[in-house]
């Protein structure tokens, strides 16, 4: 049911050189975008890696916590204007077939990161543009570099400014008046900004986003793996449910789930022992 890289950019080979995967802490997943002399700009071979990392990361029960970032001085520069994806060798342009697939093939990233079990954290290191704007939103904790710079770019190259979910998540980070501006005038956020907006919650000065996100990442795991996973679910949900009612309903059901579960009575016999617990992922 995870498994769905391949459905994307068919055409496109991939092996894997685009994203570096590591795991610096038992449980953490870091994913780096691996184009730092094009900003991490997203070409086809890109998009793939990264689906293919998602996909990997999603059947792995062991991963607990993903960290996602970008290699050299940025995060992610939206689509490589100059290697569109989707686009063979001496082709004028695509047809909107094509055109569509890629779209699909991006804008699909998205919904893959919200739908991980696991929590997600952009390390933004640097510039976050267009589609890497998308993805840090589609991230469940931001945290940025001094440096970081945020903007909704697609309505300065004619496009409508609303794309692969931005128009979704924005307004629910910063609310729809702020969001609107952003959308409407394609403009640049810096770090600050996006800290009194929050767009992030933390900045940290440069090189020192990893570490940052680590350190998030290390008290996520301190907890146990199914009460982050419902936690996740119900949070997500409550964006999207209409009425408090319903809210609380599907808080009720999750908390009684994670009741029953073999982590609650350890982290509680922990809690009285005095005593860090030990989680079984049951």
């Amino acid at each position: 049911m995870y498994l769905n890289g391949d459905l994307y950019l068919r055409d496109t080979e991939a092996e894997g050189r685009t994203v570096l995967v590591t795991e610096p802490a038992p449980g953490v997943r870091v994913l780096t975008m691996n184009r730092p002399q094009r900003l991490n700009a997203l070409s086809g071979e890109l998009i793939r890696d990264l689906h293919h990392a998602l996909d990997d990361v999603a059947a792995d029960e062991d991963c607990r916590v993903v960290v996602l970032t970008g290699a050299g001085r940025g995060f992610c520069a939206g689509l490589d204007l100059f290697s569109m994806p989707g686009r063979r060798a001496g082709e004028a342009d695509a047809s909107p077939q094509a055109r569509l697939h890629t779209q699909q093939a991006i804008a699909a990233l998205v919904p893959r990161l919200r739908n991980l079990a696991q929590p997600v954290i952009a390390a933004v290191n640097g510039p976050a543009a267009g589609g890497g704007f998308g993805l840090a939103l589609a991230a469940d904790i931001r945290v940025a570099a001094t440096s970081a710079r945020f903007n909704a770019a697609f309505v300065r190259i004619g496009l409508s400014g609303c794309d692969i979910g931005v128009s979704w998540l924005l307004p629910r980070l910063i609310g729809a008046g702020r969001s609107h501006e952003l959308l409407l005038t394609g403009r640049l956020v810096d770090a600050a900004e996006a800290e009194r907006l929050g767009l992030v919650s933390r900045v940290v000065p440069d090189g020192e986003t990893l570490d940052a996100a680590l350190e998030i990442a290390a008290q996520i795991t301190a907890n146990s793996p199914m009460g982050v996973w419902m936690t996740k679910e119900v949070a997500w949900s409550q964006l999207e449910v209409g009425s408090l009612q319903a809210g609380i309903d599907l808080e009720n059901r999750t908390q009684v789930m994670t009741a029953f579960t073999r982590d609650h009575t350890e982290q509680i016999s922990a809690f009285r022992d005095k005593r860090p617990p030990t989680y079984t992922n049951g």
